[in-house]
């Protein structure tokens, strides 16, 4: 019998990198995610093929399931890293719970994307929350044996509605949230055409000094509830730019607008690890078309991402 399983996407509206240290993010699921398949068979092995949204495989490798652990059965240099990626998941929900993988079977398991893997939307916190659902694993325990990481993605890959995120002592603490802006169509998230690692990221924040950690703590939080009651366009852009100089000044790195786009008459705002994936802009679909011209062409609209 096949068994399936389903994660959202998401993206973090606020407080990247402060989320990690215990501040309010504001983060929804994203319409599109990751499926899980998984069959049965009479072999020893796991027989993985991941396919993007084109439906292509652009991941095939076959595991042997040993008594505490799993082995390549082939050999490929160009696939040894996500491999190891995947062998390191699979042995840590084993660790979490003993019967998994203990049955003696084999399986013949798909994971298939419905984002761009490319996009920074969750290819990794979709795939390690379908993985927690088959091994019958807290998929935050998985989280942190594995990749580490906030959480916040794994919250959006359960909830099928905006939240509220922190972290307290380790633990996560989600509150399912209404957030609908009435001005959602003057919202767009634009793909800055390359993927942010999202460890390297993290990492890179760990190792700066956070002296003005506490004051970045108390105005984040206070921008992210402020943005939840926005009831204009103008009272959004503010907050998301008062954001934007607030995170700039903590990771001392100028904000997306100033670097790329400074003749933009609206307000950007970069998600997650800065850099890469996707920004949050404000405008019309007129004021759009200046992104067009930059090069961007990969432009989705509120309403048409978020679920």
């Amino acid at each position: 019998m096949k068994k399936s399983f389903y994660s959202h996407g998401k993206l973090l509206l606020t407080a990247e990198y402060l989320v990690l240290d215990g501040v309010n993010a504001l983060a929804v699921p994203t319409q599109k995610g990751q499926w899980l398949f998984v069959e049965e068979n009479e072999t020893d092995q796991i027989i993985w093929r991941s396919y993007d949204q084109e439906n292509t495989c652009w991941f095939e490798t076959r595991l042997t399931i040993n008594e505490t652990s799993l082995s390549p059965t082939q050999e490929n240099p160009e696939e040894n890293s996500i491999t190891n990626t995947l062998i390191t998941i699979l042995t840590s929900a084993k660790e979490l719970n003993p019967n998994f993988l203990s049955s003696g079977k084999g399986y013949l398991v798909e994971a298939r994307l419905e984002f761009n893997r490319q996009w920074g939307l969750g290819s990794s916190s979709t795939l390690i929350n379908n993985i927690a659902q088959w091994a019958k694993v807290d998929a935050f325990k998985l989280l942190d044996q594995s990749f580490g990481g906030s959480g916040y993605d794994i919250a959006c890959a359960q909830n099928d509605t905006p939240i509220l995120y922190k972290r307290n002592e380790g633990k996560p603490i989600i509150k399912e949230i209404n957030f609908n802006p009435k001005f959602k169509e003057n919202l767009f998230f634009i793909y800055l055409n390359r993927k942010q690692d999202s460890k390297e990221s993290i990492k890179r924040y760990q190792s700066l000094p956070l002296k003005d950690f506490d004051k970045a703590e108390e105005m984040v939080n206070q921008i992210t509830t402020k943005l939840l009651d926005s009831a204009t366009l103008e009272e959004f852009k503010s907050l998301i730019d008062q954001h934007e100089e607030i995170i700039s000044k903590i990771i001392k790195t100028p904000t997306v607008k100033s670097t790329l786009f400074p003749e933009y008459g609206g307000s950007i705002k970069s998600l997650g690890g800065w850099g890469g994936d996707f920004i949050l802009v404000t405008g019309t679909l007129s004021d759009i078309e200046y992104f067009k011209t930059k090069g961007y062409s990969t432009i989705i609209p509120y309403e048409k991402m978020v679920l």
